[in-house]
This record gives C-alpha cells, structure tokens and sequence, in this order.
C-alpha cells in the first residue's frame, strides 16, 4: 500500500514506548543510535529523521495555543475598538439631534450630571444590548458549529460573563466623551440650535 499507493519507499511514524518515565531520554537515545546505524549516517552529520517525546508534542500545542489565543484576543480588541467607535458615533449624533431637549432640560432645572448620567445610561443600554446580541448570537453560533463538526462545544460562564462585563465597560468608556459633550452644553445656546 505504501508503496503502490503513497509512493513512499520508507516508514513516515514509528511509535515506540519507554517502560517507565524516567528513562525516556534513555529510549530517545537508543533510537536514535539505531536510526543513524540503519540510515548509515556519518559521525558529525545531520539527522535525516525527528525523535519526539510526548512531552515535546506537548509543548508544541501549547505554542500553538498560545498563538491561536493571541490572535483571537487582537480580533476580539480590534472587535471592542470598533464596537466602541460606533457607540461614541450613535451618541454623539443623538446628543446633536438633542440639543434642543438638553437646552430645555437645563433651562428647566437638570443639572449638568443629570444630563450626563442620561447619556451614559443610555451608552451602557446600548452596548450591554449588544452584548447580550452577541453572546446569544455566540452561543448559537457554537451549537451550530458543533452539530456541523460533531464536536462538543461548551461555552464557559466565565467566558460569558466577562464578555458581558466588558461590553458594558466599553459602553461606558465611549459613552463618556458623547455624555460629557451634552451635559456642557450652554442651555441658551441649545435652545437657539435648529
């Protein structure tokens, strides 16, 4: 089969065991003594096979790991500075539709920090709205792909729970400058805005 079919003309894996832990180096050596008499390899030359351990496929997956967690943590930054951007946007073109009721309210007797509570208030309903859009578009998101790759997929509460938690701080961090922006306005000047 290997050789009709693969066109290989030598083994790809061999599998071995040691007896015991402690004298896997041991075994590591042994093969690999055996390996360079049966490939009639030189004193000083290059290996021409790979000796793994267990413990170095071990350590290559969680290099792997880490990367692959780095790289969803910059989309998922990238994803929160985004998100965020819009939010300030959203608020700051509703502060501009606004002016005219933010003049009345000030004029009336609201305080600045009324104005400015409103509007962080009403950043933190929207991007806790958000949140909640996508953790239960994640959640689906996850059973869907499982069905399709029959894997089981679980969704930690922690994991959860700190999406949620940041959603509701990036509402606030981009709310703050919109929010900020209304609560000073001059209530004369809002009042003359058109």
């Amino acid at each position: 089969m290997q050789k009709r079919i693969l066109a290989g003309t030598f083994i790809r894996q061999v599998f071995a065991s040691a007896q015991t832990e402690a004298r896997i180096p041991e075994a590591v050596a042994s093969i690999s003594a055996l390996l360079r008499q049966r490939h009639r390899l030189a004193p000083g030359t290059a290996d021409d096979f790979t000796v793994r351990t267990q413990a170095d496929i071990g350590a290559t997956a969680t290099t792997t790991s880490r990367s692959l967690t780095a790289l969803l943590a910059s989309v998922a930054s990238i994803s929160l500075l985004v998100g965020g951007i819009g939010i300030m946007n959203i608020m700051l073109v509703s502060v501009t539709e606004r002016t005219r009721e933010i003049g009345i309210r000030l004029a009336i007797g609201a305080r600045s920090r009324d104005v400015l509570r409103q509007f962080l208030l009403e950043a933190v309903v929207l991007s806790v709205a958000g949140g909640l859009l996508g953790i239960a578009l994640g959640l689906a998101l996850a059973q869907v792909a499982g069905r399709a790759l029959h894997l089981a997929t679980t969704v930690s509460v922690a994991s959860v729970a700190l999406a949620f938690l940041f959603s509701s701080v990036v509402g606030v961090f981009f709310g703050w400058y919109p929010a900020r922006k209304a609560a000073r306005l001059n209530p004369i000047e809002a009042l003359h805005y058109e």
